[in-house]
Formats: structure tokens, sequence, C-alpha cells
């Protein structure tokens, strides 16, 4: 019973360093740059993407007319 206490005791003590230095290891390297000409409140450059609706919609079709919000759902629908 003790052997087992033990066992289970190290068995925690290693996960917990090891999760440990695995954040320390994604806290160390910086986030990536992003690399664009664009800077915060520059205009964004006209573009045309498909609807769900299967129309396809260009964002200067919109200019002065009505305010554009751009989702991007990163893994929507993957299962991931």
């Amino acid at each position: 019973m003790l052997k087992k206490f033990f066992t289970v005791g190290a068995l925690m003590f290693v996960l917990s360093v090891a999760a440990m230095a695995q954040q320390a290891q994604q806290q160390a390297s910086p986030p990536p740059q992003i690399k664009t000409h664009l800077k915060a409140g520059d205009a964004a450059p006209d573009f045309t993407l498909p609807g769900t609706d299967g129309k396809t919609y260009k964002l200067s079709d919109f200019k002065g007319k009505k305010t554009v919000v751009l989702a991007f759902y990163v893994l929507a629908f993957t299962g991931g």
C-alpha cells in the first residue's frame, strides 16, 4: 500500500514538472510577427469573398453604405 502511494506521488510529481516546463517554454517564445504593410487605423484593401448564401461580396460595394464586420471562425466546421 505504501509502495503504491509513493509510486502515484512520484508520477504526479513528474507530470507536474513536465507541465511546468512546457508552460515556461511557451511563455518564453514571443508571439509570431504578422507581416503586413497595414497599420492600425489604415483602410482595408478591397477584397472579394463568397458569402454563406452563395453570392460573392466585394468590400467596395459597401463603402459609405453600411458598417462591415468580417469574422473568421478558425476551425469552424472542421471537427478540430
